[in-house]
């Protein structure tokens, strides 16, 4: 029997409690990955760990567009100009200066954050939203492209080549080839990436930003500032994709005006987070690792295709052309991305 002062023990949807478990079985998540990860070094060949590194840093790109574009609701194309800051950054300060790249990556962070939080102000103040912040995003990468290829400073088309020390060396962040500090660093900066978007999706300011993404008058009727949700998303993505930026110089030993700003620097943000699933902590890690790895894999078979398919051997751009329909395939069949699709269908 029942009594008047006994209270229901279901929880409802929206109790912190649910929210605090989702947090925790994400970090332990988060967690275990890079504990598997991590060992992986120790399996790889030296070809196969570079094709790795790549995608770790296709999803350290793909994490920080998320957070703008996928929690934001703000539709990014030029993601390259902060993947180029951090680049240009890094390899300007320590050719020029001989200024730790440690040190760089955290002002190419800084100045991508501020360079980033200043266009999407000068977007959002002139109302600028959907495709025309999508367009106009493009546009300043653009302008960040044409004025590198024009500064004396930044060696205009030439770029900047990393000198390669004779020994190791923490400080300047250069080891041996194939050493597994390559790796190691890019999937700890991964991991930080991570466990800042699992924190933020799981504070106020993240719980905010979804809010004005999904409805922003709504948003705005409900005392929320909506500018500085914004602009607090728009510099976290940023400072990330500027991280990645500067990782890449120093593993290439080399950044130009196209390795740093070019359009495709964009596209390899946008892919692997549409791929995997927009809006999802784990969706830009899960595209990643498929994207990275298939471009290379593509190519190696077409290269020396089997029997069977003998007469593709040698056609020039197949393997883009393969590529871009399997992509495009993967979209059309799991327009929530692959890591979105399969939450969703076990959810049901």
């Amino acid at each position: 029997m029942t009594t008047l002062t006994e209270r229901p023990t279901t929880i409802a949807a929206d109790d912190p409690r649910l929210k605090d478990s989702s947090a925790t079985r994400s970090y332990a998540v988060l967690g275990v990955l890079v504990a598997v990860l991590a060992v992986l070094p120790f399996l790889l060949d030296d070809q196969t760990e570079t094709v790795a590194v790549r995608t770790l840093i296709f999803a350290i790109m793909a994490v920080g567009w998320n957070l703008m574009s996928g929690y934001g609701g703000m539709f990014s194309f030029g993601h390259a100009a902060f993947f180029g800051i951090g680049a240009y950054t890094d390899a300007y300060l320590l050719v020029q200066h001989g200024v730790s790249p440690w040190i760089a990556m955290v002002v190419g962070a800084l100045i991508s954050a501020a360079a980033g939080t200043l266009i999407a102000f000068l977007c959002l103040r002139y109302k600028l939203a959907g495709p025309y912040f999508a367009l106009a995003t493009f546009a300043f990468a653009q302008v960040f492209l044409l004025a590198v290829q024009n500064i004396d400073a930044l060696n205009r088309t030439e770029g900047f080549n990393v000198p390669i020390l004779s020994e190791d060396s923490w400080t300047m962040m250069q080891w041996k080839a194939g050493s597994p500090l390559y790796f190691w660093i890019p999937l700890g900066i991964l991991a930080l990436g991570l466990l800042g978007t699992i924190w933020f999706v799981h504070s106020r300011t993240g719980q905010y930003a979804q809010a004005v993404r999904d409805d922003e008058t709504a948003a705005a009727s409900l005392g929320i500032n909506v500018m500085r949700v914004r602009l607090v998303t728009v510099a976290a993505s940023c400072a990330l994709t500027s991280v990645a930026g500067s990782f890449y110089t120093q593993y290439y030993f080399f950044v130009g005006p196209e390795q740093g700003f070019g359009s495709a620097v964009s596209v390899n943000a946008i892919v692997p987070a549409v791929i995997g699933g927009i809006g999802t902590i784990w969706g830009p890690l899960v595209g990643a690792l498929i994207v990275g790895p298939l471009s290379e894999w593509i190519a190696d078979v077409l290269r020396e295709p089997p029997g069977f398919l003998s007469f593709l051997e040698g056609l020039s751009g197949l393997d883009v052309a393969v590529y871009a329909a399997l992509l495009i395939l993967i979209v059309l069949f799991m327009p929530k991305g692959i890591y979105g699709t399969l939450r969703d269908r076990f959810r049901s």
